[in-house]
């Protein structure tokens, strides 16, 4: 491929926090000294965003909180692992380093909180290498809509053709392929259930465990 810039997704993507995402329900409420019934939680709250986590967790067990204070809690928790504990996938930053190294312009779109983003690409030294980070909430749609990638190459001053979109969620690669950019799908360890269609999906693929990736052209 041949392209001039690049947008990542972070988390399953760029970093493995995908763990730490499963379990921030269950670690908020054990933080609380709430234990019962807290296994049962997992697989109803598996495929909900942090709003709806939060609304589900006020009906079941938190009646006395908000659903925005329990929303702002489970970030705490989340922040406190992306400023300590969430780290680059293996060859990650290689792959970056490669593409830094022929001069593509990089940013960053995500649907985690900008605080929390921020706060990880210091802590690895990233902070300089992205142009800028784009949010869900910046543009107030989700990644199931192709929003984000089109206001991503808007702030880089491309074309969405000429942008290449690192995904590694099955419905993210067919939002920014229909946003009209390059997807590489980004192999994980929680996506292995829809690899096969990420594939499909997508323009190319890359496994940063197995391949520090092409070094995009940049002439």
């Amino acid at each position: 491929m041949d392209k001039l810039f690049a947008v990542f997704d972070l988390d399953g993507t760029l970093v493995d926090s995908m763990g730490y995402w499963a379990e921030v329900g269950p670690e908020y409420l054990a933080g609380l000294g709430m234990t019962e019934g807290v296994d049962e939680i997992r697989p109803v709250i598996e495929a909900m965003t942090m709003e709806e986590t939060a609304r589900y967790m006020h009906e079941r067990f938190l009646p006395d909180k908000t659903p925005d204070d329990i929303a702002a809690g489970m970030n705490g928790v989340m922040e406190a692992h992306y400023r300590n504990d969430i780290g680059l996938k293996p060859g990650a930053r290689a792959h970056l380093e490669r593409l830094r190294s022929c001069g593509v312009r990089m940013a960053v779109a995500t649907v985690t909180a900008r605080a929390l983003v921020e706060a990880l690409l210091v802590r690895e030294g990233l902070a300089d290498w992205f142009e800028f980070v784009l949010t869900c909430a910046d543009v107030g749609k989700s990644k199931r809509e192709p929003d984000i990638y089109q206001e991503a190459a808007r702030r880089l001053g491309a074309a969405p053709a000429e942008v290449a979109v690192y995904e590694d969620a099955l419905y993210a690669v067919r939002s920014a392929a229909q946003a009209g950019c390059f997807v590489v799908g980004v192999r994980d360890c929680d996506n292995g259930r829809t690899w096969d269609d990420i594939v499909e999906a997508a323009d190319e693929t890359v496994d940063f465990g197995q391949d520090a990736g092409l070094c995009l052209k940049a002439d």
